[in-house]
């Protein structure tokens, strides 16, 4: 999970994973994924967060402008299509407070469980997986190691007995062009000379032994540190996958181009913006505020006689006294037209026929049953007899 490298490093020979502790970063690895883990936590958490304000910002627009479009003098499928920005923004409101639930209750819980589970500590000494690592490399490359530090040692003595031998062989060449030195000493530096070359010789010797022992035992310590790293990738393919997969659910929550939720509130703030009619919505003004309206013009009214009204409890009384009954009942015609304003009151129009079944009281009202079959009190003034 960590980044990849832009460049190769300058020394690439000592940056390597064979070369003594150099495993380490591998065994750090593992505390850099839970870290990695904290701060995918933390930075969704804030994500959540942002959902959840813009969710609150959504409604707060809303409801003011929803209160201002109410008081404006626009109308009918205008005014509709204005109300609908308002509802659409409601829905999105609620979406979007859904997605930070779910960020925070779903994908934050399920990395936080995740991690808790995934990196076990060991007590004293960081996280298990970690120690184990770092204790395997150790093992496996420590014989490695002390073989790598003891040719060291014989390549730097290699090299110093090839320099001796170049001094000795630069003070025997200006020796032999020395025409004054006495051959004794000549002989004494070339002596010198053919000893340096010997003991170079000698450490080359013991040089090349021991890098065909390092390079003898290296297939084997390969083999052991390869297997060991080869667990660590393991793991840590492990945890990639599961990272994939939380970075897909969240992307689930977040895409809402494929919210079917959004499509449907978009589609129907399209169909209603797509609905404003300025021909109906002209007419509907046309109606209700202008010459469509219906109006009263002066005509001859008619007398209407009025109705005396009884209270409910008064009428009641009257009703339980005897009154003629009428056997069959009379035909009567409406002269006008009356609306019943209690519940047993009748409503008819003028010129309904109907049966009067009981004589008029003291108060002016008649028993009578409509042709639907339906009794009740009507005005005796407010018919005739049916011829």
């Amino acid at each position: 999970m960590a980044s990849l490298p832009k460049e190769p490093p300058e020394d690439a020979k000592k940056q390597s994973f064979w070369m003594p502790g150099n495993y380490v970063r591998t065994v750090r690895r593992t505390e850099q994924s839970f870290q990695a883990c904290n701060d995918i936590v933390t930075c969704f958490m804030e994500r959540a967060k942002v959902e959840k304000q813009y969710a609150q910002q959504l409604s707060q627009w809303s409801s003011k402008w929803k209160s201002v479009v109410d008081s404006r003098p626009l109308y009918g499928s205008l005014m509709r299509a204005w109300q609908c920005f308002f509802t659409s923004t409601e829905r999105l409101s609620a979406l979007h407070s859904s997605i930070s639930q779910s960020l925070i209750a779903e994908e934050g819980d399920r990395v936080k469980t995740w991690q808790k589970e995934t990196f076990p500590k060991k007590i004293f000494c960081g996280f298990r997986e970690s120690h184990k690592n770092n204790t395997s490399f150790s093992r496996a490359q420590k014989p490695w190691s002390k073989k790598l530090m003891k040719l060291d040692t014989v390549r730097i003595a290699y090299h110093k007995s090839c320099q001796r031998e170049q001094t000795a062989t630069d003070k025997e060449r200006q020796a032999n062009e020395n025409s004054e030195m006495s051959p004794e000493k000549k002989q004494k530096i070339t002596e010198a000379r053919e000893k340096a070359t010997e003991e170079r010789e000698k450490i080359r010797d013991k040089y090349e032994k021991m890098l065909e022992d390092v390079t003898t035992y290296t297939p084997r310590y390969m083999e052991e540190m390869e297997a060991i790293f080869e667990q660590s990738q393991e793991e840590e393919r492990k945890r990639i996958s599961f990272l994939k997969q939380a970075f897909l659910s969240i992307h689930r929550h977040l895409d809402i181009t494929n919210n079917e939720s959004v499509k449907a509130v978009y589609s129907e703030l399209h169909h209603t913006l797509m609905s404003i009619n300025e021909q109906d919505d002209l007419k509907w003004w046309k109606n209700n505020h202008g010459p469509g309206m219906p109006t009263n013009w002066p005509k001859i009214e008619e007398w209407v006689p009025p109705v005396k009204k009884l209270k409910r409890r008064k009428r009641d009384q009257k009703g339980k006294e005897s009154r003629p009954v009428m056997i069959g009942g009379v035909k009567v015609r409406a002269l006008y037209d009356y609306v019943g304003e209690e519940g047993d009151e009748l409503s008819f129009k003028a010129g309904e026929v109907f049966l009067k079944v009981e004589e008029e009281d003291d108060q002016g009202w008649c028993r009578g049953v409509l042709s639907g079959g339906k009794e009740g009190f009507y005005p005796a003034n407010y018919v005739e007899v049916a011829e």
